[in-house]
């Protein structure tokens, strides 16, 4: 398996003065390259007498390793570092987005008719026929991110203003894929009832509402009011967005594999937003086995747990009541998918699987076992990160779920959108080019959104779920990544 561990996540830029003598440079290169630090870039800034300044790009595997090449950079006799730029904080400085206006005003018609006096007669026609709105503003291609930061990422409970860089990160992934607005809305409040409230009350100035990390049990319950209280498609992504992107891997995996989904022996570990909502399309997919865990072993629903994510959990879970502990379950798993935390499953445990088994270790930054520690029985791995080969990641979901979303004017999202957009991803491969290795496509293949659009977009006609469909706004006329 080819391996990478240096992502452009860790990228810094060193700017360094030093003598400028014959085989200076060679030195310092190779003292960064005997603590397997990665050269992306060497450029002269300026020479001044015998001393030479250069900025050195160099990649890193994490921030330990960073910090580990600044110290070997610096015991280097007769160098001195002068700066050092972290590449990715530079790109976050003001933020990652911004309005701009569709329209230039250079002179007084054009104010005329983008503001006042002009516009009263778009507001009186709204007044009059509020569905209107949805072509005479920007509401019909509008999304709102919603998050009280208390669930981001593998960080966990980090606040709302920590969480704003990841909905902006978010943002930025909605409109250069899919072509969609978004705009980050970071609460300040963990109160289940004023969240709602307060999503309901923004609304009418979005088409679409994208919920994001907020902390289980409360986003089952956030989510399921939204969409039955609003008439516009709620999203969550770490439920929907996840559970899209798993039945697409696995779909794939299967084909690669040669293995029947009505066979299969499944086991979750993690059951909080995303793995529920996973364990849930597998099941609607056809999945009949799937054992589920938590931080209690087994899942069992708790006494005086009413609600409806653990019934149907309780319902649906360990089908021939087996019992035991992780080790013990995984013995002839042929899927194990970790949604749970780094480290929590060991190789001696997934040596206890089928031969040509799959494991989607999905828990992000870290995983739950690294894919060098795989036993040889399993035959196809993946993890959400994009240094390894085949990543889970839900932005090849949300972006094209999103666009046919607002393109065909949903009311609301439904579990036949979600298994149709995951047969659309795993479609974006042909089978005769899937391998053990490739079982997901880039995000910056074009397919990806185009596909997922436009099955979104059939289920909603087929289920009678639109408005009216915008003409003229699809998914061509958006600029994207090819």
């Amino acid at each position: 398996m080819l391996v990478n561990n240096y992502g452009g996540a860790n990228s810094i830029t060193v700017r360094l003065e030093y003598i400028n003598s014959k085989g200076m440079l060679a030195k310092i290169l190779k003292k960064i390259s005997d603590i397997n630090g990665d050269m992306a870039g060497i450029d002269v800034i300026s020479i001044k007498g015998n001393n030479i300044v250069r900025d050195l790009t160099i990649n890193a595997v994490d921030s330990d390793h960073e910090e580990k090449i600044l110290k070997t950079i610096r015991n280097v006799k007769n160098v001195r570092i002068l700066n050092v730029s972290d590449q990715t904080f530079l790109m976050h400085l003001g933020g990652k987005i911004e309005l701009r206006s569709k329209e230039k005003i250079t002179n007084r018609d054009q104010m005329s008719r983008a503001y006042t006096p002009g516009v009263a007669k778009i507001s009186e026609k709204i007044k009059n026929d509020k569905s209107s709105v949805w072509a005479l503003t920007s509401k019909s291609h509008s999304v709102a991110i919603v998050t009280d930061g208390s669930a981001v990422l593998g960080l966990g409970d980090i606040g709302p203003e920590a969480a704003l860089p990841v909905m902006e990160g978010k943002a930025v992934i909605l409109k250069e894929f899919g072509g969609v607005d978004s705009w980050p809305i970071c609460l300040d409040t963990k109160n289940t009832e004023e969240i709602i409230n307060t999503v309901k009350l923004i609304s009418p100035g979005f088409g679409a509402i994208h919920l994001e990390d907020i902390s289980s049990p409360r986003c089952f319950e956030i989510e399921r009011r939204l969409q039955e209280e609003l008439d516009i498609p709620v999203f969550h992504d770490d439920q929907h967005g996840t559970a899209i992107v798993v039945l697409a891997a696995l779909i794939n995996s299967l084909k690669v594999l040669n293995k029947k989904k009505n066979e299969l022996k499944v086991v979750v570990l993690g059951l909080g937003a995303a793995g529920s909502a996973c364990t849930k399309i597998l099941k609607n997919y056809g999945v009949k086995n799937i054992i589920g865990f938590d931080s209690r072993g087994i899942f069992t629903r708790k006494n005086g747990d009413n609600s409806e994510n653990s019934i149907w959990l309780e319902k649906n879970l360990n089908p021939n009541n087996e019992k035991g502990d992780l080790s013990k379950i995984l013995e002839g798993a042929d899927f194990f998918l970790g949604l749970a935390g780094q480290d929590l499953v060991t190789k001696s445990q997934l040596k206890k699987m089928k031969k040509n088994s799959i494991v989607f270790a999905l828990s992000n930054p870290n995983p739950e076992i690294m894919p060098e520690d795989i036993p040889s029985n399993i035959s196809i791995i993946a993890t959400g990160r994009s240094d390894y080969p085949n990543q889970v990641n839900n932005s090849l979901a949300y972006p094209g779920f999103f666009r046919g979303l607002v393109d065909s004017r949903a009311k609301k999202i439904t579990v036949e959108m979600e298994i149709a957009a995951s047969k659309a991803l795993a479609s974006v491969i042909d089978k005769e080019n899937l391998s053990e290795d490739f079982i997901m496509p880039s995000m910056f293949d074009g397919n990806v959104v185009k596909k997922i659009s436009d099955s979104i977009s059939s289920i909603v006609d087929e289920q009678n779920l639109s408005r009216k469909k915008i003409s003229n706004t699809g998914y061509n006329s958006f600029k994207r990544f090819h």
